[in-house]
């Protein structure tokens, strides 16, 4: 069987994603900031992903990670003049220190093996920017070129590295904003739902000649 290791599991997109790939058939670990949520046929880990050690513990404990799901991410409404050093800190140690510590600790047994998929999820402001999310569109851009780095480094190694770039999903991030300003942003007309978003970072898992891309889950934004 298949092992799934999605970080940021527990809610959203993350907890789609571990169900879409239950129902494929996966062994699924989430990672989880503290304590363990009620995720039936889910192993739930508490790790911070920005923590070396912890990150290798949590490496250990899964053992092979046949898919790596970079999911976990916080975001920061806030005008750059009140943004801070520590704010900026905290949104680019999760967003991007996070997702190279796990993809760095998922290429040595991938590497071994020949074998593998990495799809981390990115947002469609790290394509085009928003205007008050500066750091977070920062992080989300630094994701998306991490992974076209990576994924020509790993190529050669059979070795899939892709991106999800989600628009305007309904999940709790975007549960302060108004729903009808929010639709009247997409030409689709509605928001999209996590499990769209975990049906493109399905499809890029199982997709072993797909490398390198960023697949935009946003009704038409972008």
């Amino acid at each position: 069987m298949k092992q799934v290791l999605i970080t940021g599991g527990a809610t959203g997109i993350g907890a789609a994603t571990a169900q879409v790939f239950l129902e494929r058939g996966y062994r699924v670990f989430v990672t989880v900031h503290q304590t363990a949520a009620e995720l039936p046929g889910v192993t739930a880990i508490p790790c911070d992903i920005t923590d070396p050690a912890d990150v290798e513990r949590l490496f250990a404990a899964v053992g092979t990670v046949d898919v790596l799901v970079n999911n976990a991410g916080i975001s920061l409404i806030r005008q750059i003049q009140d943004t801070t050093p520590e704010d900026y800190d905290a949104l680019m140690g999760v967003n991007c220190k996070g997702v190279f510590l796990c993809s760095r600790a998922a290429a040595v047994d991938m590497l071994r093996r020949h074998s593998g998929a990495i799809v981390n999820v990115s947002s469609m402001w790290g394509q085009v920017g928003a205007s008050c999310e500066t750091v977070y569109s920062m992080s989300k851009a630094g994701v998306i070129g991490f992974t076209r780095a990576l994924a020509q480094e790993l190529a050669p190694e059979g070795i899939a590295v892709n991106c999800v770039a989600p628009g305007i999903i309904d999940t709790r991030m975007n549960a302060c904003f108004d729903r009808a300003e929010l639709e009247a942003q997409v030409p689709m007309g509605r928001l999209g739902t996590p499990r769209e978003v975990a049906e493109a970072v399905l499809y890029l898992a199982e997709s072993p000649y797909v490398t390198g891309q960023v697949l935009g889950v946003n009704g038409g934004i972008v």
